[in-house]
């Protein structure tokens, strides 16, 4: 195994909070190396010179990714990154090929279930009736989540239920292919997919909430899935 970690991190805009991701996951170990990749990267990308892949937050995917352009109509456009998608699409499908770990959060799970063929609720409040996800005035929320037994994730944080920190107004509707639930919160709203247990040892944990803007980072639901992550990428290399 080589000495350092070098993990990938997408970010595109200043609202991605780049640095908050990247001082979580160096936070376990400071000589950590991260890369920001963005759609200019497809260098860095094809060379694989990242050991994991984190797929962060941000933007709202563009409905025509997953053959429903009527929602667009439903989205604020200043919100909506195209190019972004089409990146994103090519991160997830070179780090599968290259059977490294992938943790998707918040958009990163939104737009892997894109990937796998599913399509998302592109507005919480419009079709669950609830803001306990995200406020109206678009600031984050602490709500309770439910973990589905004999899943990855319910060994990982090794606990039932739970608070989280989210700020999402979109969610996931039809599952994609080979993915599966491992959280729901209030109303059935998704909050986190993994792969099936198909005999595949390739790591995809997928989480709607945010693990690294966690008020209590000592919780299982945001030091346990940085551990895990990072554990899981070090038996890969």
């Amino acid at each position: 195994m080589k000495g350092k970690l070098t993990i990938g991190i997408t970010a595109h805009c200043r609202k991605c909070h780049w640095d908050i991701y990247a001082n979580w996951i160096k936070g376990v170990d400071p000589d950590i190396d991260v890369l920001r990749i963005s759609n200019r990267d497809y260098v860095t990308l094809e060379s694989g010179r990242f050991d994991g892949m984190l797929l962060a937050g941000g933007q709202d995917v563009h409905p025509l990714f997953y053959g429903k352009p009527e929602y667009y109509k439903l989205l604020n456009p200043t919100n909506v990154a195209w190019r972004r998608d089409e990146f994103e699409l090519e991160v997830i499908r070179k780090t599968l090929q290259q059977q490294k770990p992938l943790l998707g959060i918040c958009r990163g799970l939104q737009i892997t279930n894109v990937y796998f063929g599913g399509t998302l609720i592109p507005d919480i409040p419009l079709h669950f009736q609830t803001y306990e996800h995200l406020t109206k005035t678009g600031k984050p929320c602490v709500h309770e989540i439910t973990v589905k037994k004999n899943t990855l994730l319910s060994q990982i944080v090794q606990t039932k239920k739970g608070e989280v920190f989210s700020a999402h107004h979109q969610s996931v509707d039809r599952i994609g292919k080979g993915l599966c639930v491992n959280a729901v919160a209030k109303k059935g709203i998704i909050e986190g997919m993994e792969i099936k247990d198909d005999g595949s040892k390739n790591l995809l944990l997928l989480l709607q909430w945010h693990p690294e803007r966690m008020k209590n980072m000592q919780s299982g639901f945001s030091k346990n899935i940085r551990d895990y992550f990072l554990n899981e990428i070090k038996k890969t290399i």
